[in-house]
């Protein structure tokens, strides 16, 4: 039965650490690397029987390999600080662990927890994320924002059960972050080639529109599902943007 490592990256996150390492107590092994915390942080993953690595912040993916080569075990779950590990999942991947996976990696769905309601619509569900691994065949990608795990030579196969997020405390928070990783998410497209026309401002955002409110269902979830669906778009509009700005002269 091989064994399995929990890896967490956090920064001031302690209003989330304890119930995402609770979540998971039923691991061999927890680790919370964290990145400089000025709140309670590193004590409260201490508390619920954690094993806190100081890292300084290198970037999303950067931070996750290293939480990664700290683990003591070849199968990973890496969770973030604002999830949650449902017990029909917990359950699925301890049967799943009970033989050698018949994988070297696992895509797991991923709802949200929005205003108050789960989101299993729009952009925003399945979302499956490629979380359970086995390390000697995945690394994370190195990209600004949005990272993802490769496995080598491999496809990866889908679980059942649900891990839960919890981004955003309201729509202020919202907002906060999706000007924090529109910036990023300019700055990769810049990295890639990848170009943003004043048209881009116009078709893709109302594309993202579309796709989120008719074709992935928005409409189901009522006026959180409009918020959401519009909230998306935008997150379109900034982040070709802000691409946009890159590549046109200013004053400084």
């Amino acid at each position: 039965m091989p064994p399995l490592s929990v890896v967490i990256i956090a920064r001031d996150e302690a209003a989330n650490i304890r119930r995402a390492l609770d979540s998971v107590a039923w691991a061999d092994e927890r680790i919370v690397v964290d990145s400089g915390s000025t709140d309670a942080t590193v004590r409260i993953a201490q508390e619920a029987g954690a094993r806190v690595a100081m890292h300084e912040w290198e970037g999303y993916a950067a931070q996750k390999n290293h939480a990664t080569s700290l683990a003591t075990h070849d199968w990973v779950l890496s969770i973030d600080a604002d999830e949650r590990v449902t017990p029909v999942l917990a359950e699925e991947i301890r049967a799943l662990l009970r033989d050698e996976p018949p994988a070297p990696g696992f895509r797991i769905p991923r709802v949200t927890r929005y205003l108050g309601r789960w989101i299993r619509s729009t952009d925003w569900y399945p979302d499956p994320q490629l979380r359970l691994y086995n390390r000697r065949h995945a690394r994370w990608a190195a990209v600004l924002v949005h990272e993802s795990v490769i496995l080598d030579g491999a496809a990866p196969l889908r679980l059942r059960g649900e891990l839960e997020h919890y981004p955003y405390r309201d729509i202020a928070h919202h907002l906060r972050t999706m000007n924090r990783y529109t910036t990023l998410a300019a700055q990769q497209m810049h990295r890639d080639g990848r170009h943003a026309t004043p048209i881009d401002l116009v078709i893709q955002p109302a594309a993202a529109f579309a796709r989120n409110y008719f074709l992935r269902a928005g409409m189901r979830d009522g006026a959180v599902g409009l918020l959401v669906s519009i909230l998306n778009s935008y997150y379109v509009f900034l982040k070709y943007a802000k691409r946009l700005e890159i590549s046109i002269p200013v004053d400084r």
